[in-house]
């Protein structure tokens, strides 16, 4: 599907704009950098998956099938012309992209502020639809001014990485409606949503449906595309052929010992002992096969920190969680997209 660049119409902070420079004064040069691509005579847009190995891939993005990704989040949220979105994550992703083209499909205005941890500062009226990343939502809740523009927003959905559970806890309590999402750049953006403080479950949007492969991870079937099915690396408590609990990454399994741990059920069950950034990771280990080892974005505390440190790991993990070593590292290395890269040197 070739888009014409002359039928160009999209309201961006309030000003309906029909060229690429209007576009360019009235937001931002990477919005209309994004705007030339999808009206030039391609049928795809490039993006990038999310590098979760390290290593991102290019790949082609139909612009049909982000008008019916678009289409089905608008349905759903109840987006129309007159509703106001917020965008304040980079066009180079695809959550980015996603509200450019929600904007479009449905005719909305499109509020366009700098990617910034602290995105809300300007924002003075309602807006129905937001997308955000964890560390965004994290940072809006360390500062008072900040939470408070948060009820400006009626309507709240967070991608990219897993919320933390204490930071899932006070968005819940606010009044702003909150959903996680579940999607790949694959999927062209979500295709399940979450709700936030209400259940542990993910459910379908439009047409979609989930099974399960002998791995026990998630197929994803969405009519809706042009790839129709997706398998994915994600280990999944299966509900119903709508609903999934997401479990780990398959790929990210450690086999202690002959038991097989996911480092992200410990991470959520250590949440509440950290308050720096942390993963779970492994490494090679003669008596157990891998071991885990807990990585953490700190200098090294002395001895009776640490000490106290492993007491607290010990009352909330069993002996195959338990990390058998600890490491502090000065920063984490990160991916492309800014996802943290979980290897350590051996």
């Amino acid at each position: 599907m070739a888009i014409a660049r002359t039928g160009m119409e999209i309201i961006l902070n309030h000003t309906l704009c029909s060229s690429l420079d209007q576009a360019e004064k009235a937001a931002t040069p990477d919005v209309a950098a994004f705007l030339k691509e999808w009206y030039d005579e391609s049928p795809y847009v490039i993006g990038h998956t999310s590098g979760s190995t390290g290593t991102p891939k290019e790949i082609r993005l139909l612009k049909s099938d982000m008008l019916a990704s678009a289409q089905i989040t608008n349905h759903f949220f109840q987006i129309g012309a007159g509703s106001k979105m917020l965008l304040c994550l980079s066009p180079a992703y695809i959550a980015g992209k996603m509200m450019i083209v929600r904007a479009l499909s449905a005719k909305a205005d499109l509020l366009c502020v700098p990617p910034a941890s602290l995105p809300l500062k300007t924002i003075e009226e309602p807006v129905q639809l937001a997308a955000m990343v964890p560390a965004q939502v994290a940072a809006i809740l360390s500062d008072p001014e900040e939470t408070s523009r948060l009820s400006f927003v009626s309507q709240l959905i967070v991608g990219g990485a897993a919320l933390s559970p204490e930071v899932e806890r006070r968005l819940s309590e606010l009044p702003v409606v909150s959903y996680a999402t579940y999607g790949m750049t694959e999927t062209v953006s979500h295709i399940a949503l979450r709700k936030v403080g209400c259940s542990n479950s993910y459910f379908a949007l439009g047409d979609v449906t989930f099974s399960t492969d002998e791995r026990g991870c998630l197929v994803i079937d969405a009519p809706h595309l042009s790839a129709r099915r997706f398998v994915t690396n994600d280990v999944v408590t299966w509900v119903d052929s709508r609903r999934f609990e997401w479990v780990g990454r398959y790929d990210h399994v450690i086999n202690t010992g002959g038991v097989k741990v996911f480092p992200e059920q410990i991470e959520r069950k250590i949440a509440s002992l950290l308050d720096v950034r942390y993963f779970i990771t492994s490494l090679p280990d003669e008596k157990w096969g891998e071991k885990v080892v807990l990585a953490i974005e700190s200098p090294q505390p002395d001895e009776a920190t640490l000490g106290r440190l492993r007491v607290a790991l010990a009352t909330c993990l069993n002996r195959y969680e338990m990390p058998k070593e600890i490491r502090f590292l000065s920063r984490f290395q990160e991916t492309y997209s800014g996802k943290v890269v979980r290897r350590l040197n051996v």
